[in-house]
């Protein structure tokens, strides 16, 4: 391990974000009433241009109307290259009450594009004497977003979570596929005569997780678009959740129950976490640094990945 320790993110729930347009008032409480763990309301891409200004007014009540329980409530803003950014954000903190938790920040491509929405939310809630600090999510959609991933990742201390917007990365790449995530039917190897195919999506993934881990943050998996393939969805999920992310997007409510079945340790694998961490407690007090479990090794390094396991099942069971 580094002299720099790696920081932990914050410790909450994030297994599925469900979306919904801030335009769509009839869909607010059937969200606060889901078993998802954050709540995204969109002013963003869901949202038409000459709604946006009725769907921001909407958002702000409703963040006040609806008891939304203990799930984390977030508010995608549209993009910096647009003009109703800042309306969204001035509006949402002087009007909308301490119960926002979280901003999310599409599109962004470099620090300094949280650093302008971070020094604005700062000056708000300085004036308005804000207890409650606004948390922030960034989504990497975009060549420049992915290549200063890592910058991105330590520009505020406000920023607990990063996801893949894959629509928007896609184009951003001139990646020649018009859908949403999951498997793409021309990227593949041929070998024998049988095509297999690989994941498009794999190196972006690994460079937000590996950002993430080195600077506290949470990262989590975008949208997948065909809400009528569930095994297609928990194939991306299951993915996602091996290489690291804690969550995944839900733009369907069908795909939340997915989304939590992926992300939630298994009872048996925390029984199993809990049995290599008793065994390597007992290899311990041998003075042994190692053991066998199950026929195979584990080490100081097997307590961490443990750990992992059950601090996430605690994390969700409390």
């Amino acid at each position: 391990m580094s002299f720099r320790i790696q920081p932990q993110p914050v410790a909450r729930p994030n297994r599925c974000q469900l979306f919904g347009p801030g335009s769509n008032t009839k869909l607010f409480q059937k969200m606060a009433d889901s078993a998802a763990d954050v709540i995204n309301l969109d002013l963003e891409d869901s949202v038409a241009p000459d709604d946006k200004p009725q769907a921001r007014a909407n958002v702000i009540q409703a963040i006040g109307d609806i008891d939304w329980g203990s799930k984390t409530l977030s508010v995608r803003i549209n993009g910096l290259d647009t003009p109703y950014w800042y309306r969204d954000v001035v509006d949402l903190l002087e009007q909308s009450g301490d119960r926002l938790d979280q901003i999310m920040i599409p599109k962004v491509g470099c620090a300094a594009d949280v650093y302008a929405v971070d020094a604005l939310v700062t000056a708000i809630e300085a004036a308005r004497g804000r207890d409650r600090k606004v948390s922030f999510e960034v989504i990497i959609e975009s060549a420049a977003g992915l290549s200063h991933v890592e910058e991105i990742a330590a520009a505020s201390p406000r920023l607990q979570a990063m996801s893949l917007g894959a629509a928007d990365f896609a184009a951003s790449m001139g990646m020649q596929t018009t859908g949403i995530g999951g498997t793409q039917e021309n990227y593949y190897m041929l070998h024998g005569g049988a095509r297999h195919f690989s994941d498009p999506w794999h190196w972006a993934q690994t460079a937000i997780v590996a950002a993430c881990r080195t600077h506290g943050v949470l990262p989590v998996d975008g949208p997948f678009g065909d809400f009528s393939d569930d095994d297609g969805y928990r194939a991306q999920a299951r993915r996602s959740a091996t290489l690291g992310m804690v969550g995944k997007w839900a733009i369907h409510p069908k795909q939340i129950a997915l989304a939590n079945e992926v992300f939630t340790p298994s009872d048996e694998a925390v029984a199993e976490a809990r049995e290599i961490l008793a065994a390597m407690e007992a290899a311990k007090k041998s003075g042994s640094g190692a053991t066998v479990y199950k026929g195979r090794l584990v080490d100081i390094a097997s307590i961490k990945q443990a750990e992992v396991i059950v601090r996430q099942s605690e994390m969700i069971a409390g």
